[in-house]
């Protein structure tokens, strides 16, 4: 009976947390450069969706359920896919007590580079141990900050990628792993 053949079920799930488990050295700069290139990919093709999805309808219902990134099919993909948090943030969050503080003070900053009519980069944050924020303004001339955000004395709109480290680490690339 001990002997049973069918005792273990070696299960992809199984084989994923046999994987995880393994000890792998991972420095910050391996963390960062891994989120710095999924949250551009993954923001640009949010913010792809996000215009052509805007462009299609008038309706300002509909509208509002995009803005809220309800009924964007690749981008609920991508989130389940990548384990991410993805949201669009406007003016009214920098003084959104929900939000992280160091996040809150990106956001003026990039407020005030926007008023300045400067472009501003990428930002990462890392507001846990375990957890990292991804920050990109949306171009001034993009559809998405009159559409999500109304009409404003400076267009400004700002993606917030949220990426848990372990979820960074399990998708890094083979060779980083040493």
């Amino acid at each position: 009976m001990s002997c049973n053949p069918e005792r273990v079920q070696y299960t992809n799930e199984l084989k994923q947390e046999m994987a995880d488990s393994k000890i792998k050295r991972v420095t910050d700069a391996d963390l960062i450069e891994t989120i710095d290139n999924l949250g551009g990919k993954v923001s640009a093709t949010v913010q792809k969706e996000l215009t052509a999805a805007l462009q299609k309808t008038t309706d300002p219902a509909a509208r509002t359920k995009l803005c809220q990134l309800q009924n964007l099919s690749r981008t609920k993909a991508i989130e389940d896919r990548y384990a991410v948090d993805i949201r669009l943030l406007g003016p009214a969050d920098i003084q959104n007590k929900a939000i992280h503080p160091k996040e809150r003070e990106i956001l003026a900053a990039y407020l005030y580079t926007a008023k300045q009519k400067q472009t501003a980069a990428a930002n990462i944050q890392k507001t846990s141990d375990t957890l990292f924020i991804y920050n990109l303004a949306v171009p001034a001339e993009s559809p998405i900050c009159e559409a999500c955000f109304g009409k404003q004395e400076v267009p400004f709109a700002v993606w917030h990628i949220g990426f848990r480290k372990r979820e960074v680490v399990r998708r890094m690339n083979a060779s980083i792993r040493k």
